[in-house]
């Protein structure tokens, strides 16, 4: 497997940010929940490859993702229904809808499966875009790994006001591990906690890359370089373009 070090970069890196990549690598070519090794990479790929996708493309410039028909640029090691959901998640995140879901599971993928691939679709695109913004080439897709997924989703999850189900810090079953901080959590942690451990994959990433979930309050923290202010700042940009509701 490729090392995941920034001794190449032109500024230095923070070794916790090194670290959570390194991690986040390793644990891309495992099995997951649902997803085995051979699985999640390919969803790796087909994020790099919705950036050059002709569908993808042509869908981004009509006024609705539904009018333009077609079949996605792909290497063809995901299903149909997989396929579309992590070319769209990737490129056109603005414009899904509970309806463009619906369709996709009605098509037979697993909710459970979404779940994951919306984990690994983020976390590529966090590392990736890191790379990118600091000059350099994208890391190479690890070699998958041998190994049954362990198909643990939440007991308790239930059908809340989310697309999928989640479930709530009280109904959090001791076989999930560590899902939440405390008693409370805010609707985007909940998101992918069908999959506990899709959630912890996720979040073990972009705590690093923004703020511990314990800081979120405090809004003097100086844990990074930049302010609170100066982050927020970006990180509202960068929703607004990507049509993020932030």
């Amino acid at each position: 497997m490729q090392e995941v070090d920034y001794r190449s970069s032109p500024y230095p890196v923070r070794e916790d940010l090194v670290e959570a990549q390194r991690l986040a690598w390793r644990r891309l070519a495992a099995p997951g929940a649902f997803l085995d090794g051979t699985r999640r990479v390919e969803v790796a790929r087909e994020v790099r490859n919705a950036r050059d996708c002709g569908l993808c493309r042509r869908r981004l410039a009509a006024l609705s993702p539904a009018a333009v028909d077609g079949a996605h640029d792909a290497a063809g090691g995901l299903t149909p229904a997989e396929t579309e959901a992590v070319h769209r998640i990737a490129t056109d995140p603005g414009r899904l809808s509970r309806g463009w879901l619906a369709g996709l599971l009605a098509e037979g993928l697993g909710e459970e499966d979404y779940v994951e691939i919306v984990s690994i679709v983020a976390s590529v695109m966090v590392m990736d875009t890191f790379r990118r913004a600091l000059g350099l080439p994208v890391f190479d897709l690890p070699a998958p790994e041998d190994g049954r997924p362990s198909f643990h989703s939440a007991p308790g999850a239930r059908a809340h006001d989310g697309w999928v189900r989640l479930v709530q810090p009280e109904d959090v079953r001791p076989e999930d591990g560590a899902v939440y901080d405390g008693p409370l959590a805010a609707p985007v942690v909940k998101a992918l906690s069908l999959v506990p451990e899709a959630k912890r994959a996720y979040w073990r990433m972009a705590e690093v890359h923004y703020l511990p979930n314990a800081e979120m309050g405090n809004f003097k923290t100086r844990v990074r370089a930049v302010d609170r202010m100066q982050m927020e700042l970006v990180a509202s940009r960068v929703s607004a373009l990507h049509q993020c509701v932030y």
